[in-house]
């Protein structure tokens, strides 16, 4: 196991009717900006519930934060902000209005040019403070709920924010607020978390076995519940169990110690820079190939993943990979996913414009051993179609 340092600051209050305890929760005479995004958390009563909560506090609402996030949207939150002396932000959505959230707290605080914060090397942004923030989880995917990282959209390109100073100090977790998603939000979600474990395990062998047998615990969790989850939009138990794993993907537990990897990521994220794809979509169309072209380099992982996680008794180690990549693909479909590139119209013409695209963003040496090329990039965009 690697050396590593861990640490997760955030609370999570978790299960349903928990809104009601927001008042407790907040300090007695913060000012607060409530974030969120499209119409649904007005439409289905969220919202208010959270404002009910809030009783006569002072807050300001600031909503429209769009999926994948814009520099332009986030910076008038800024002067909001600013405007109207506020120092506590309580964002109530998914991981779009929760890394937006954490811009904003960054942002808010920043005396030299927002720009600055933006981090696409992996660094930690330049600053030292940010305003608190918490989070209500509506959406279950990123894992934004329990970690310090976000990516926003600018110019054209998904770019990543880190900082010490972005940790929620709560998240509150009620699954039953996931009940009104639509299943295509759902599968994508469920895609999200899925990959997120994936991209943390599936490298190469170092002994972390608690970090290994935690990943297939998340892996195997998905698979059962996937269907429910879209089929039983109120299947609570589902629900409650999905917006767990969703969470625990990506608070840092997992890839304490171990090599990751983040190249279906990297590409993805540029699959949905360029063409507006959901992410999760992105990440179901490439992941196959990507295991594919590189199951050399993968091949101990892969194979332990097809033991563990499907249970796959082949005798044949290559067999047993290579089913246990099918398998990957038909559990995507069954969720309603596309496990190919070219369901989105994208063509052969196409790759050209993702590959500049990830050279303009130095996506150049991706995987867990940073020798995952543009020209591998390419064929594996190319077997993806």
């Amino acid at each position: 196991m690697m050396n590593f340092d861990f640490y997760n600051p955030t609370k999570i209050i978790f299960g349903k009717d928990r809104i009601e305890e927001l008042d407790d929760l907040i300090p007695p005479k913060a000012r607060i900006l409530l974030t969120f995004g499209g119409g649904s958390v007005k439409k289905y009563g969220t919202l208010e519930k959270v404002k009910r909560a809030l009783k006569d506090r002072h807050v300001v609402e600031f909503g429209g934060i769009e999926p994948n996030p814009h520099y332009s949207t986030l910076i008038k939150a800024c002067s909001v902000v600013k405007n109207e002396n506020l120092d506590f932000l309580l964002a109530v959505g998914g991981g779009s209005v929760m890394d937006g959230t954490k811009f904003i707290a960054l942002a808010s605080r920043y005396k030299g040019d927002a720009l600055d914060l933006l981090t696409p090397d992996f660094g930690l942004a330049p600053v030292e403070s940010a305003i608190d923030l918490a989070t209500i989880v509506t959406l279950p995917a990123t894992g934004s709920e329990m970690n310090n990282g976000a990516v926003i959209s600018h110019k054209g390109k998904k770019v990543p924010i880190f900082s010490m100073h972005t940790f929620p100090k709560f998240s509150m977790l009620d699954p039953s607020l996931t009940f009104t998603l639509p299943k295509t939000q759902v599968a994508n979600g469920i895609v999200d978390t899925f990959i997120h474990t994936v991209e943390q395990y599936i490298t190469y062998p170092v002994d972390g076995r608690f970090q290994d047998r935690t990943a297939e615990g998340i892996l195997q969790t998905l698979i059962e519940i996937g269907q429910t989850c879209i089929n039983e939009s109120k299947n609570y138990d589902a629900r409650a169990n999905l917006l767990l794993c969703s969470t625990m993907a990506l608070n840092g537990l997992i890839c304490s110690g171990v090599p990751q990897d983040w190249t279906t990521h990297m590409i993805g994220h540029e699959i949905t820079a360029v063409f507006g794809i959901d992410h999760g979509k992105t990440l179901a169309a490439i992941q196959a190939q990507i295991w594919t072209i590189r199951k050399k380099e993968k091949w101990d992982k892969l194979l332990q993943y097809a033991r563990r996680v499907w249970k796959i008794e082949e005798l044949d180690e290559g067999k047993a990979i290579d089913l246990a990549i099918s398998k990957t693909n038909d559990f995507f479909e069954s969720l309603g996913i596309a496990t190919n590139l070219g369901a989105y119209d994208i063509t052969k013409e196409d790759i050209p414009k993702i590959l500049k695209s990830m050279k303009n963003n130095d996506r150049t040496k991706l995987s867990e051993r940073s020798n995952l090329s543009l020209d591998i990039s390419e064929k594996i965009l190319l077997a993806s179609l």
